[in-house]
Protein backbone atom coordinates (compact mmCIF):
# COMPACT_ATOMS: atom_id res chain seq x y z
CA UNK A 1 0.00 0.00 0.00
CA UNK A 2 2.84 2.34 0.80
CA UNK A 3 4.22 1.51 -2.68
CA UNK A 4 0.99 2.17 -4.38
CA UNK A 5 0.76 5.51 -2.41
CA UNK A 6 3.91 7.02 -3.16
CA UNK A 7 3.68 6.38 -7.09
CA UNK A 8 -0.01 7.94 -6.96
CA UNK A 9 1.40 10.81 -5.21
CA UNK A 10 4.36 11.18 -7.48
CA UNK A 11 2.46 10.91 -10.24
CA UNK A 12 4.88 7.89 -11.22
CA UNK A 13 2.74 6.89 -14.42
CA UNK A 14 4.19 3.79 -15.79
CA UNK A 15 3.69 4.85 -19.58
CA UNK A 16 2.34 8.00 -21.38
CA UNK A 17 0.99 7.61 -24.38
CA UNK A 18 3.12 10.69 -26.12
CA UNK A 19 6.13 9.24 -27.71
CA UNK A 20 9.21 9.89 -27.70
CA UNK A 21 11.35 8.98 -31.61
CA UNK A 22 15.15 8.43 -31.68
CA UNK A 23 16.65 9.00 -34.82
CA UNK A 24 16.80 5.68 -35.50
CA UNK A 25 13.40 5.25 -34.95
CA UNK A 26 13.05 4.23 -31.37
CA UNK A 27 10.30 4.96 -30.03
CA UNK A 28 9.20 4.78 -26.18
CA UNK A 29 6.89 6.76 -23.54
CA UNK A 30 7.83 10.83 -22.43
CA UNK A 31 7.53 9.31 -19.44
CA UNK A 32 8.63 5.63 -17.94
CA UNK A 33 9.56 4.41 -14.72
CA UNK A 34 11.87 1.72 -13.32
CA UNK A 35 12.38 0.41 -9.66
CA UNK A 36 15.76 -0.01 -9.01
CA UNK A 37 17.90 -0.33 -5.70
CA UNK A 38 18.02 2.08 -2.75
CA UNK A 39 19.24 5.76 -3.49
CA UNK A 40 22.85 5.83 -3.82
CA UNK A 41 23.91 1.72 -4.88
CA UNK A 42 25.26 1.39 -8.13
CA UNK A 43 22.23 0.06 -9.50
CA UNK A 44 20.29 2.99 -8.40
CA UNK A 45 23.20 5.19 -9.77
CA UNK A 46 23.41 3.48 -12.89
CA UNK A 47 19.50 4.17 -13.87
CA UNK A 48 20.34 7.46 -12.83
CA UNK A 49 23.05 7.78 -15.71
CA UNK A 50 20.77 5.78 -18.33
CA UNK A 51 17.75 8.52 -17.42
CA UNK A 52 20.17 10.94 -18.08
CA UNK A 53 21.67 9.97 -21.71
CA UNK A 54 17.53 9.46 -22.44
CA UNK A 55 16.82 12.97 -21.89
CA UNK A 56 19.38 14.39 -23.69
CA UNK A 57 19.01 12.11 -26.72
CA UNK A 58 14.99 11.21 -27.01
CA UNK A 59 13.98 13.73 -24.16
CA UNK A 60 12.37 10.95 -22.10
CA UNK A 61 11.89 11.45 -18.85
CA UNK A 62 13.17 8.31 -16.55
CA UNK A 63 11.93 8.47 -13.13
CA UNK A 64 13.50 5.67 -10.82
CA UNK A 65 11.86 4.34 -7.98
CA UNK A 66 13.82 3.20 -5.41
CA UNK A 67 13.26 -0.17 -3.20
CA UNK A 68 15.09 -0.90 -0.27
CA UNK A 69 14.47 -4.73 -0.47
CA UNK A 70 13.40 -7.26 -3.63
CA UNK A 71 9.60 -7.10 -2.41
CA UNK A 72 9.50 -3.72 -2.48
CA UNK A 73 11.12 -3.59 -6.20
CA UNK A 74 8.76 -6.29 -6.73
CA UNK A 75 5.52 -5.13 -6.00
CA UNK A 76 4.89 -2.20 -8.81
CA UNK A 77 6.63 -4.27 -11.40
CA UNK A 78 3.94 -7.26 -10.78
CA UNK A 79 0.86 -5.25 -10.37
CA UNK A 80 1.85 -3.22 -13.64
CA UNK A 81 2.31 -0.22 -12.13
CA UNK A 82 5.91 0.42 -13.70
CA UNK A 83 6.95 -1.98 -17.03
CA UNK A 84 10.85 -2.26 -15.25
CA UNK A 85 12.85 -3.05 -13.03
CA UNK A 86 16.67 -2.78 -12.73
CA UNK A 87 16.85 -6.09 -10.21
CA UNK A 88 19.51 -8.50 -8.79
CA UNK A 89 19.75 -12.20 -8.76
CA UNK A 90 17.31 -11.52 -5.72
CA UNK A 91 14.22 -10.31 -7.71
CA UNK A 92 14.91 -12.12 -11.34
CA UNK A 93 16.18 -15.90 -10.46
CA UNK A 94 14.52 -16.40 -6.56
CA UNK A 95 11.02 -14.77 -7.95
CA UNK A 96 11.65 -17.07 -10.90
CA UNK A 97 12.08 -20.58 -8.31
CA UNK A 98 9.59 -19.25 -5.88
CA UNK A 99 11.97 -19.09 -3.31
CA UNK A 100 12.80 -17.08 0.25
CA UNK A 101 10.36 -14.11 0.23
CA UNK A 102 8.90 -15.41 -2.53
CA UNK A 103 7.39 -18.93 -1.48
CA UNK A 104 5.42 -17.15 1.06
CA UNK A 105 1.55 -16.82 0.33
CA UNK A 106 1.26 -13.68 -1.71
CA UNK A 107 4.19 -14.08 -4.13
CA UNK A 108 4.57 -17.98 -5.47
CA UNK A 109 7.12 -18.10 -8.75
CA UNK A 110 6.77 -15.09 -11.45
CA UNK A 111 7.13 -15.22 -14.53
CA UNK A 112 9.73 -12.72 -15.27
CA UNK A 113 11.96 -11.54 -18.20
CA UNK A 114 15.52 -10.35 -18.93
CA UNK A 115 15.85 -7.37 -21.19
CA UNK A 116 19.67 -7.23 -20.75
CA UNK A 117 21.83 -7.73 -18.21
CA UNK A 118 25.11 -5.79 -16.96
CA UNK A 119 28.26 -7.73 -16.81
CA UNK A 120 30.65 -5.61 -15.40
CA UNK A 121 34.53 -6.00 -14.52
CA UNK A 122 33.42 -6.18 -10.81
CA UNK A 123 32.58 -9.34 -9.29
CA UNK A 124 29.83 -10.35 -6.49
CA UNK A 125 31.40 -12.82 -4.70
CA UNK A 126 33.19 -13.82 -1.29
CA UNK A 127 35.86 -11.19 0.16
CA UNK A 128 38.29 -11.91 2.73
CA UNK A 129 41.33 -10.35 4.76
CA UNK A 130 44.14 -10.65 3.14
CA UNK A 131 46.26 -11.38 6.31
CA UNK A 132 43.65 -15.06 6.78
CA UNK A 133 45.45 -15.99 3.55
CA UNK A 134 42.54 -17.16 1.68
CA UNK A 135 43.46 -17.82 -2.10
CA UNK A 136 41.08 -20.26 -3.08
CA UNK A 137 37.70 -21.24 -2.27
CA UNK A 138 38.98 -24.45 -0.87
CA UNK A 139 41.09 -22.36 1.86
CA UNK A 140 38.04 -20.77 3.46
CA UNK A 141 37.99 -24.85 5.11
CA UNK A 142 38.05 -24.02 8.97
CA UNK A 143 38.26 -19.88 8.51
CA UNK A 144 35.66 -17.54 10.21
CA UNK A 145 32.58 -17.00 7.50
CA UNK A 146 29.93 -14.40 7.94
CA UNK A 147 25.77 -15.76 7.99
CA UNK A 148 24.02 -12.45 7.76
CA UNK A 149 20.90 -13.13 9.58
CA UNK A 150 17.77 -12.95 7.60
CA UNK A 151 19.59 -12.80 4.05
CA UNK A 152 19.34 -16.11 2.88
CA UNK A 153 19.23 -14.99 -0.67
CA UNK A 154 23.07 -13.41 0.38
CA UNK A 155 23.79 -16.76 2.42
CA UNK A 156 22.79 -18.96 -0.66
CA UNK A 157 25.84 -17.12 -2.51
CA UNK A 158 28.67 -18.13 0.22
CA UNK A 159 27.00 -21.41 -0.08
CA UNK A 160 27.70 -21.50 -3.34
CA UNK A 161 30.94 -20.62 -3.61
CA UNK A 162 31.86 -22.93 -1.15
CA UNK A 163 30.55 -25.38 -3.03
CA UNK A 164 32.60 -25.15 -5.82
CA UNK A 165 35.51 -26.42 -3.38
CA UNK A 166 33.44 -29.10 -2.00
CA UNK A 167 32.90 -26.92 1.56
CA UNK A 168 29.58 -26.81 3.62
CA UNK A 169 29.07 -24.76 6.52
CA UNK A 170 30.36 -27.50 8.35
CA UNK A 171 33.61 -26.82 7.04
CA UNK A 172 33.78 -23.45 8.32
CA UNK A 173 33.24 -21.31 11.40
CA UNK A 174 30.37 -19.56 11.42
CA UNK A 175 29.88 -15.75 12.12
CA UNK A 176 25.87 -14.33 12.47
CA UNK A 177 25.83 -10.70 12.16
CA UNK A 178 22.84 -8.57 12.31
CA UNK A 179 23.24 -7.19 8.67
CA UNK A 180 25.83 -6.72 5.42
CA UNK A 181 27.26 -4.03 6.66
CA UNK A 182 28.18 -5.26 10.34
CA UNK A 183 29.21 -8.19 8.13
CA UNK A 184 31.92 -6.34 6.34
CA UNK A 185 32.86 -4.25 9.55
CA UNK A 186 33.40 -7.56 11.52
CA UNK A 187 36.08 -8.45 8.92
CA UNK A 188 37.85 -4.89 9.34
CA UNK A 189 37.41 -5.83 13.56
CA UNK A 190 38.99 -9.19 12.93
CA UNK A 191 35.38 -10.91 13.88
CA UNK A 192 35.67 -12.78 10.69
CA UNK A 193 37.38 -13.99 7.77
CA UNK A 194 35.14 -13.65 4.95
CA UNK A 195 32.15 -12.12 3.55
CA UNK A 196 30.00 -11.74 0.73
CA UNK A 197 29.57 -8.33 -1.41
CA UNK A 198 30.05 -6.40 -4.82
CA UNK A 199 34.07 -5.59 -5.20
CA UNK A 200 33.22 -1.69 -5.95
CA UNK A 201 31.29 -1.46 -2.84
CA UNK A 202 32.44 1.08 -0.38
CA UNK A 203 32.88 -2.11 2.30
CA UNK A 204 35.25 -3.66 -0.29
CA UNK A 205 37.60 -0.39 -0.20
CA UNK A 206 37.06 0.31 3.64
CA UNK A 207 38.61 -3.83 4.03
CA UNK A 208 41.26 -2.62 1.57
CA UNK A 209 42.21 0.04 3.29
CA UNK A 210 42.77 -1.77 6.61
CA UNK A 211 45.47 -3.40 8.59
CA UNK A 212 43.97 -6.42 7.16
CA UNK A 213 43.72 -6.27 3.52
CA UNK A 214 41.60 -7.52 1.11
CA UNK A 215 41.58 -10.65 -1.08
CA UNK A 216 39.59 -12.42 -3.42
CA UNK A 217 39.37 -16.44 -3.57
CA UNK A 218 39.85 -17.70 -7.31
CA UNK A 219 37.27 -20.10 -8.98
CA UNK A 220 39.43 -21.20 -11.75
CA UNK A 221 37.70 -20.50 -14.89
CA UNK A 222 39.33 -24.01 -16.20
CA UNK A 223 38.04 -26.18 -13.53
CA UNK A 224 35.03 -27.63 -15.12
CA UNK A 225 33.85 -29.86 -12.00
CA UNK A 226 34.34 -27.09 -9.34
CA UNK A 227 32.00 -25.04 -11.73
CA UNK A 228 29.42 -27.89 -12.05
CA UNK A 229 28.90 -28.13 -8.20
CA UNK A 230 28.83 -24.11 -7.60
CA UNK A 231 25.92 -23.93 -10.71
CA UNK A 232 24.43 -27.27 -8.86
CA UNK A 233 24.02 -24.71 -6.15
CA UNK A 234 23.45 -21.35 -7.89
CA UNK A 235 22.65 -21.90 -11.56
CA UNK A 236 22.77 -17.97 -11.68
CA UNK A 237 27.02 -17.80 -11.41
CA UNK A 238 29.04 -17.40 -14.49
CA UNK A 239 32.52 -16.79 -14.91
CA UNK A 240 34.10 -13.37 -15.24
CA UNK A 241 37.86 -11.56 -14.67
CA UNK A 242 37.30 -9.39 -11.99
CA UNK A 243 39.46 -5.84 -12.73
CA UNK A 244 36.52 -3.58 -11.20
CA UNK A 245 36.98 -2.61 -7.53
CA UNK A 246 39.15 -2.69 -4.10
CA UNK A 247 42.64 -3.72 -4.91
CA UNK A 248 41.25 -4.84 -8.39
CA UNK A 249 42.70 -3.20 -11.77
CA UNK A 250 43.37 -3.81 -15.32
CA UNK A 251 46.26 -5.15 -14.40
CA UNK A 252 45.39 -6.75 -11.36
CA UNK A 253 42.83 -9.09 -12.39
CA UNK A 254 41.38 -11.93 -10.43
CA UNK A 255 39.48 -15.23 -11.76
CA UNK A 256 36.12 -15.50 -10.33
CA UNK A 257 32.72 -16.24 -10.03
CA UNK A 258 29.94 -13.72 -10.25
CA UNK A 259 26.24 -12.83 -11.55
CA UNK A 260 25.11 -10.14 -13.64
CA UNK A 261 23.97 -6.99 -11.71
CA UNK A 262 22.13 -5.19 -12.23
CA UNK A 263 19.20 -7.19 -14.62
CA UNK A 264 16.99 -4.87 -16.58
CA UNK A 265 13.25 -7.06 -16.52
CA UNK A 266 9.92 -7.23 -16.76
CA UNK A 267 7.16 -9.60 -16.53
CA UNK A 268 6.42 -11.86 -19.41
CA UNK A 269 3.34 -9.87 -20.13
CA UNK A 270 5.15 -6.64 -20.59
CA UNK A 271 3.71 -4.97 -24.12
CA UNK A 272 6.78 -6.63 -26.78
CA UNK A 273 6.69 -3.33 -28.67
CA UNK A 274 7.53 -1.31 -25.19
CA UNK A 275 10.18 -3.85 -24.28
CA UNK A 276 11.76 -3.86 -27.83
CA UNK A 277 12.23 -0.19 -27.77
CA UNK A 278 13.38 0.02 -24.03
CA UNK A 279 16.19 -2.75 -25.44
CA UNK A 280 17.17 -0.91 -28.35
CA UNK A 281 17.14 2.50 -26.64
CA UNK A 282 19.61 0.79 -24.09
CA UNK A 283 21.96 -0.10 -26.34
CA UNK A 284 21.84 2.56 -29.18
CA UNK A 285 22.73 4.78 -26.01
CA UNK A 286 25.10 3.05 -24.66
CA UNK A 287 27.70 5.56 -25.58
CA UNK A 288 25.78 8.27 -24.07
CA UNK A 289 25.82 6.53 -20.34
CA UNK A 290 29.01 4.04 -20.83
CA UNK A 291 30.91 6.70 -18.58
CA UNK A 292 27.51 7.61 -16.79
CA UNK A 293 28.22 5.55 -13.48
CA UNK A 294 30.58 2.71 -12.02
CA UNK A 295 29.51 -0.41 -13.87
CA UNK A 296 27.80 0.70 -16.50
CA UNK A 297 30.49 -0.43 -19.37
CA UNK A 298 28.29 -4.09 -18.00
CA UNK A 299 25.76 -2.91 -20.42
CA UNK A 300 27.68 -3.14 -23.68
CA UNK A 301 25.75 -5.36 -26.00
CA UNK A 302 29.24 -7.17 -26.25
CA UNK A 303 29.32 -8.78 -22.70
CA UNK A 304 25.34 -9.63 -23.24
CA UNK A 305 24.73 -13.63 -22.30
CA UNK A 306 21.14 -14.94 -23.84
CA UNK A 307 21.48 -18.02 -22.17
CA UNK A 308 20.92 -16.95 -18.63
CA UNK A 309 18.90 -18.27 -15.49
CA UNK A 310 15.66 -16.64 -16.29
CA UNK A 311 14.32 -16.15 -20.18
CA UNK A 312 14.69 -13.10 -22.06
CA UNK A 313 11.16 -11.22 -22.96
CA UNK A 314 9.96 -12.26 -26.50
CA UNK A 315 10.44 -8.52 -27.33
CA UNK A 316 13.94 -7.88 -26.77
CA UNK A 317 14.56 -11.27 -28.59
CA UNK A 318 13.01 -9.33 -31.61
CA UNK A 319 15.73 -6.69 -31.31
CA UNK A 320 18.86 -9.62 -31.05
CA UNK A 321 17.90 -10.97 -33.97
CA UNK A 322 17.78 -7.86 -35.69
CA UNK A 323 21.37 -7.47 -34.73
CA UNK A 324 21.90 -11.43 -35.79
CA UNK A 325 22.83 -12.27 -32.26
CA UNK A 326 20.20 -14.56 -31.18
CA UNK A 327 20.98 -18.34 -32.18
CA UNK A 328 19.02 -21.67 -32.19
CA UNK A 329 20.51 -22.43 -29.38
CA UNK A 330 19.50 -19.46 -26.93
CA UNK A 331 16.40 -19.91 -28.61
CA UNK A 332 16.54 -23.77 -27.21
CA UNK A 333 17.92 -22.82 -23.85
CA UNK A 334 14.89 -19.80 -23.60
CA UNK A 335 12.27 -22.32 -24.28
CA UNK A 336 13.61 -24.36 -21.43
CA UNK A 337 13.31 -22.08 -18.87
CA UNK A 338 9.58 -20.74 -20.27
CA UNK A 339 8.94 -24.45 -19.57
CA UNK A 340 10.65 -24.63 -16.51
CA UNK A 341 8.17 -21.30 -14.84
CA UNK A 342 5.11 -23.00 -16.20
CA UNK A 343 6.19 -26.42 -14.11
CA UNK A 344 6.53 -24.16 -11.29
CA UNK A 345 3.79 -21.98 -12.16
CA UNK A 346 1.25 -25.00 -12.29
CA UNK A 347 2.53 -26.53 -8.80
CA UNK A 348 1.86 -23.49 -7.49
CA UNK A 349 -1.73 -22.82 -8.40
CA UNK A 350 -2.54 -26.58 -7.53
CA UNK A 351 -0.98 -25.87 -3.68
CA UNK A 352 -2.18 -22.65 -2.92
CA UNK A 353 -5.27 -23.17 -2.53
CA UNK A 354 -4.99 -26.11 -0.18
CA UNK A 355 -1.74 -25.14 1.29
CA UNK A 356 -1.97 -25.27 5.38
CA UNK A 357 -3.04 -21.75 7.07
CA UNK A 358 -0.35 -21.28 9.19
CA UNK A 359 2.58 -19.04 6.98
CA UNK A 360 5.54 -21.71 8.04
CA UNK A 361 3.71 -24.69 7.38
CA UNK A 362 2.57 -22.93 3.94
CA UNK A 363 6.14 -22.40 3.50
CA UNK A 364 7.41 -25.84 4.44
CA UNK A 365 4.92 -27.65 2.14
CA UNK A 366 5.08 -25.59 -0.52
CA UNK A 367 8.70 -26.33 -0.50
CA UNK A 368 7.95 -30.25 -0.85
CA UNK A 369 5.28 -29.57 -3.40
CA UNK A 370 8.11 -27.43 -5.69
CA UNK A 371 10.34 -29.72 -5.09
CA UNK A 372 8.30 -32.44 -6.37
CA UNK A 373 6.78 -30.87 -9.21
CA UNK A 374 10.28 -30.31 -10.85
CA UNK A 375 11.50 -34.17 -10.14
CA UNK A 376 8.67 -35.39 -11.62
CA UNK A 377 9.80 -32.72 -14.85
CA UNK A 378 13.01 -34.28 -14.57
CA UNK A 379 13.78 -31.10 -13.65
CA UNK A 380 16.68 -29.52 -11.50
CA UNK A 381 15.26 -28.51 -7.78
CA UNK A 382 18.68 -26.39 -7.30
CA UNK A 383 17.03 -25.26 -4.07
CA UNK A 384 15.18 -27.64 -2.11
CA UNK A 385 14.86 -25.81 1.44
CA UNK A 386 15.34 -22.55 3.54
Amino acid sequence: MKIRTILAAAGLAAVVLAPALSQTGTKLPETLTWTAYDVGSGGYNQAVAIGNALKNKMNVTLRVLPGKSDIARSIPLRDGQVPFSAHGVGGSYMAQEGLYEFGSRDWGPQAVRALLLNNSDALLTIVTAKDANIKTMADLKGKRVAWVVGAPALNQNITALMASAGLTWNDVKRVEFGGFGAAMDGIVANQVDAAFASTISGQAFKIAASPRGIQYPVVPHKDNEAWARLNKVAPFYVRQWGAEGADLSATNKVEGATYPYPVLMSMANADGDLVYNMTKAMVELFPEYKDGAPGNLGWDIKRQMFAWAIPTHEGAIKYFKELKLWTDEHQKHNDALVARQKVLADAWNAYKPKGPSDDKEFIQGWMKARAAALTAAKMDVVVESW
